[in-house]
């Protein structure tokens, strides 16, 4: 049994793994690859947007209907779309892509979430072991794989671009308006201006790009496994668009889901802007195109590593101090960014801030998708999709005001929201412990009522 679920977990993770090499290689990129009036940063809010729609609305009916399985297959068809329209960049093709992207990325994720809180589930229970620790490891190995696909993606396309002498050169001209101080119109003013690749150059990255789509498919559709407990045999014909919305909108009458908003949010804000600010405003801006994959590899490889650490550090020291980290370093960081003079001459700190932020962010991806899982055990799809919907919104606004605000006012904002976020996390840990305790004086109580009651 072990060895099945084990061999299920591993090819999820490899199949996102490929699936998402390409798609977070693409997303670095598109704030600089694709400037011109904010392109590449506006076809990523409309994705988001997409994504938050969708979060609510398809992830129980094709769940439901078709299985975590099938609904992972369906969804990563949309994702290969994207790198396919990026040979032609345009306000149509990148629109419509993106919308599919978002169509396609709630499903997903809320499958792969409850794929693996089924699994880690079901293996607690056959051999008596506590379920939030099967499924945080699960989650730890599920991310200790997958987030080192901003390590492949950003390192093919650093090799790719190394192809072309020019692409993306340093340029240290416009440094006065790099960093926390890079504001929209200053930029505009300036001409901030970068090589770019050739044509050549960038169809051999797209191509590569989609080869690992495709071998993400198949790779799902071959081994692995239908999980028969995410599917319901006999599906209401009645379930409608409606109905499914409402489900995920009562789910909001959990208050411990109300206080996971801000921070669910911020998980979204911080990925849009170490994918978007941080690459444009100070690596692009400093020391060149070239240059953005192998700092965002940093970020990858401490994300990945740290995912998998406090997957199983979480069993020993619980959630909270692992929260109260992630939430310092980016605290840490933010005041960092808004202090920090970027220039060629401190050329190991672009290194070393996306090694920290990786650090933080290990800690939202592994331990936040693991928390929605045990504490929404009893309606899982309505949960994750709450999950999905609130960080891709969290995305869309960061990507949205990425092409109208300086860098320093967002700064202040990530820093707002994550204090905020983990104060409220706070009040979560609290319900949870008043909770406990009075099912440990009273007794259990009938589990059909509102948890949070």
């Amino acid at each position: 049994m072990q060895c099945s679920n084990m061999k299920n977990i591993l090819v999820l993770s490899f199949g996102i793994l490929l699936l998402y090499t390409a798609y977070m290689g693409l997303q670095t990129l598109q704030s600089s690859l694709n400037k011109i009036q904010g392109l590449g940063v506006a076809s990523l809010s409309v994705m988001y947007v997409s994504l938050s729609i969708s979060s609510l609305f398809l992830p129980p009916i094709l769940i439901k209907k078709f299985g975590c399985k099938w609904t992972i297959v369906a969804s990563m068809f949309c994702f290969i779309s994207y790198s396919l329209c990026n040979f032609y960049p345009s306000w149509p093709t990148l629109i419509i892509s993106s919308i599919l992207v978002g169509i396609g990325g709630g499903p997903l994720w809320a499958s792969k979430s409850i794929y693996i809180t089924i699994t880690g589930n079901k293996y607690a229970e056959m051999c008596g072991k506590i379920s939030k620790d099967v499924v945080n490891q699960y989650f730890g190995i599920f991310f200790f794989i997958c987030q080192t696909c901003r390590v492949w993606g950003n390192l093919i396309s650093s090799l790719i671009f190394h192809l072309t002498p020019n692409a993306g050169s340093l340029d240290g001209s416009n440094q006065t308006v790099c960093g926390a101080a890079d504001c929209p119109i200053e930029s505009t003013q300036a001409g901030n201006t970068t090589g770019g690749p050739s044509k050549t150059v960038i169809y051999i990255l797209l191509g590569s790009y989609t080869a690992c789509g495709v071998l993400a498919v198949l790779l799902i559709i071959l081994f692995l496994d239908q999980n028969h407990g995410d599917k319901e045999k006999n599906t209401d014909n009645g379930t409608s668009f409606c109905s499914t919305l409402l489900s995920a909108l009562k789910h909001l009458r959990d208050k411990r889901q109300c206080l996971l908003i801000p921070l669910t949010m911020f998980s979204g804000f911080e990925q849009g802007f170490i994918a978007s600010d941080f690459t444009k405003s100070y690596v692009t801006c400093i020391l060149g195109l070239k240059y953005v994959g192998f700092v965002i590899i940093c970020f990858g490889v401490t994300n990945s590593i740290c995912a998998a650490i406090f997957g199983k550090l979480a069993q020993y020291t619980g959630r909270i101090p692992l929260f109260i980290f992630g939430a310092a370093i980016n605290i840490g960081c933010i005041i960092g960014f808004l202090v920090w003079k970027p220039s060629t001459g401190n050329f190991a700190i672009f290194f070393v801030m996306s090694a920290l932020w990786g650090i933080a962010d290990a800690v939202w991806q592994t331990l936040l998708s693991s928390l929605y899982g045990v504490l929404f055990e009893k309606n899982k799809e309505a949960a994750f999709a709450n999950f999905s919907l609130w960080e891709s919104l969290g995305f869309a606004i960061a990507f949205g005001y990425s092409s109208f605000l300086c860098v320093y006012i967002k700064l202040y904002i990530l820093m707002c929201v994550i204090v905020l976020g983990i104060l409220l996390y706070g009040a979560v840990e609290f319900i949870e412990y008043r909770n406990s305790r009075t099912v440990a004086e009273d007794g259990p109580k009938d589990h059909t009522q509102d948890p949070s009651a």
